[in-house]
């Protein structure tokens, strides 16, 4: 897992599960969640989205189900490909 620390990032795409961030700024981000493992200290987000797949999406869909999570709650989905597993993200 990379780390970032106190950056800023603006227009940036990240997978969380692959990146650590300790009091970074991240503006205008797409944001990548699976449901894997993930860390972040002290970092603020501006505006960023985040792009439910697998298993945290499945989660999402459930709490849903169960009127534990109401649909104007959840983030917009987007339909912006997930960045490829192999290669890094900008």
């Amino acid at each position: 897992m990379e780390t970032y620390r106190s950056q800023k990032f603006q227009g940036r795409s990240f997978i969380l599960e692959e990146v650590a961030f300790v009091k970074c700024d991240l503006t205008d981000c797409d944001l990548y969640f699976s449901g894997g493992d993930f860390d972040w200290m002290e970092t603020r987000m501006v505006n960023c989205r985040f792009h439910w797949k697998g298993a945290a999406k499945n989660t999402i869909a459930l709490l849903q189900s169960m009127g534990a999570l109401k649909p104007p709650q959840m983030p917009q989905q987007s339909s912006m490909p997930m960045p490829d597993q192999g290669q890094k993200p900008n």
